[in-house]
């Protein structure tokens, strides 16, 4: 199973992502959203810890990648793993793992909640098509 694409878009980022448990969804969604800023890395090592709460399980991915690309923006950082404490439809908690970044390559401006889809397949792999301005 491919963990993310990139979906063609007039003029903004949309990204597919697959996982077989939620939790390796969300993961492959943040991962798909920081690939694409390209960013350039240097050596340091970081860790953050996120607490997110949301009405609902699409809620709950928007917040949960508004507050990774505020951390990415604010502290020119990239995660490359994150450990779920906790990953519920209303609630996320967990520690993000990366690297500080020297310059990104490409801008998100925001997560949006315009077409969003987030749903388990009948094989109960789950599956979330998120729109990002760019």
């Amino acid at each position: 199973m491919k963990n993310y694409e990139i979906l063609e878009h007039k003029a903004d980022l949309k990204i597919k992502a697959s996982g077989q448990t939620k939790e390796e969804l969300f993961f492959n969604m943040m991962l798909g959203m920081e690939e694409s800023m390209k960013p350039e890395t240097e050596d340091t090592e970081t860790t953050r810890r996120i607490k997110i709460e949301s009405l609902d399980l699409s809620s709950l991915m928007v917040d949960f990648l508004s507050e990774v690309l505020y951390l990415i923006q604010i502290n020119k950082e990239i995660y490359k793993n994150i450990e779920f404490g906790k990953l519920t439809d209303t609630e996320a908690e967990g520690e993000l793992t990366g690297l500080k970044v020297e310059r990104f390559g490409e801008d998100i401006k925001a997560v949006t909640h315009h077409n969003l889809d987030i749903h388990q397949n009948q094989d109960k792999t789950w599956e979330a098509t998120v729109l990002f301005d760019i």
